[in-house]
């Protein structure tokens, strides 16, 4: 895994719609369905009172083109699993989805390969090879503490054992969140190896709540105090924070160790064999438009896609500011997507979840 150190970042996220009846079947569709473009989607992009970017984005999608949006939000692997269920009667034109699913998602051969204009702009990193993904936001994982409660904040994963902590903790189920699979990415590698992170994992359980489908929920808990910590992603969480200003973004570092992290973007694939694959292609497009990427920061509290998009927005330089002194280590996704059911078995086996 490479690691570098992030001084500066720029640009990014937001929100959305609620989903209606989802009746078109894969591969055609009818002259009432012709307006249409269906999206599942990882939670996190969508505004609490429709104010983020997937609700901007969509507003201004349906007006330029007259297709409505229709979505459908869930976690991350959740999102996959429904795709796989409804593969020969195909209900999705468009899955965005956190790593490793996106690629889960090409490897189940889910996707159709199209590089969406402005693709060019995106790091090849930020994008399949073969043109099944390409991110929309970028995002990077972190974790969130109530600042009113935590009169010092947490700077330790060791920390988190103390008796304080007991019921006051809670993180998304990995293998059904992508920020709850975050949770093992980032485990594993700031403690050397597997073993290791399921041994830590197993000692944490004892201040665990318990499993939540969702990463979403999560921070209103922490908010309130009901939570003192949890997982979730910087690009979320952040833009909660104008909502809930008792979230604090923070890094856990091993022992000895700094505070690392890792890019965690909002992937955005069209799916095969989609209903209205051609509004599919269009919603992709005016996604990563300049236009819309250079709103990512400003609406919806996350990072651009786009390379050549550079925010200096306060949004953009709350983030910087944030992420200054953070190394930046990039997961091995193609093993993490390929070990994925492996990786939660050892989960469940360290924690009896």
């Amino acid at each position: 895994m490479r690691t570098n150190t992030l001084t500066a970042v720029a640009a990014a996220t937001g929100s959305l719609l609620l989903a209606t009846g989802l009746t078109a079947c894969g591969g055609s569709s009818s002259a009432a369905d012709e307006k249409t473009v269906t999206v599942y989607s990882a939670d996190g992009l969508k505004g609490e009172n429709g104010d983020g970017w997937y609700d901007r984005v969509f507003k201004d999608f349906t007006r330029k083109t007259g297709i409505k949006v229709e979505y459908v939000e869930g976690g991350s692997g959740e999102m996959v699993q429904r795709a796989v269920r409804e593969k020969s009667h195909t209900q999705a034109d468009v899955l965005v989805t956190l790593p490793p699913f996106i690629q889960q998602a090409a490897e189940k051969h889910l996707l159709a390969s199209y590089a969406p204009a402005g693709a060019d702009r995106v790091d090849s990193a930020d994008k399949a090879a073969d043109g099944t993904w390409t991110s929309v936001v970028n995002n990077y994982f972190g974790f969130i503490h109530n600042k009113k409660e935590l009169k010092t904040a947490p700077t330790t994963w060791e920390e988190l054992l103390d008796a304080k902590y007991k019921n006051k903790l809670q993180y998304s189920t990995p293998g059904v969140a992508g920020d709850g699979t975050a949770v093992l990415v980032k485990a594993m590698h700031d403690f050397g190896g597997t073993q290791q992170a399921m041994d830590y994992l197993k000692k944490l359980q004892a201040n665990n709540v318990g499993p939540s489908a969702s990463t979403g929920k999560l921070a209103p808990k922490v908010d309130k105090g009901e939570l003192l910590v949890a997982n979730g992603d910087v690009q979320m969480n952040h833009a909660r924070s104008k909502d809930m200003p008792h979230l604090g973004i923070w890094f856990p570092r091993a022992s000895g160790g700094r505070p690392t992290t890792f890019a965690l973007p909002y992937a955005a694939g069209l799916v095969k064999n989609a209903p209205h694959t051609a509004n599919g292609k269009k919603l992709l497009d005016f996604m990563l438009a300049t236009e819309q990427q250079q709103e990512v920061s400003a609406i919806g509290g996350g990072f651009a896609a786009r390379t050549d998009v550079k925010a200096t927005d306060e949004n953009a330089r709350a983030l910087a500011k944030i992420m200054d002194g953070v190394e930046i280590f990039e997961p091995d996704w193609n093993d993490m997507a390929a070990h994925l059911r492996s990786y939660v078995q050892d989960w469940k086996s360290a924690t009896g979840g």
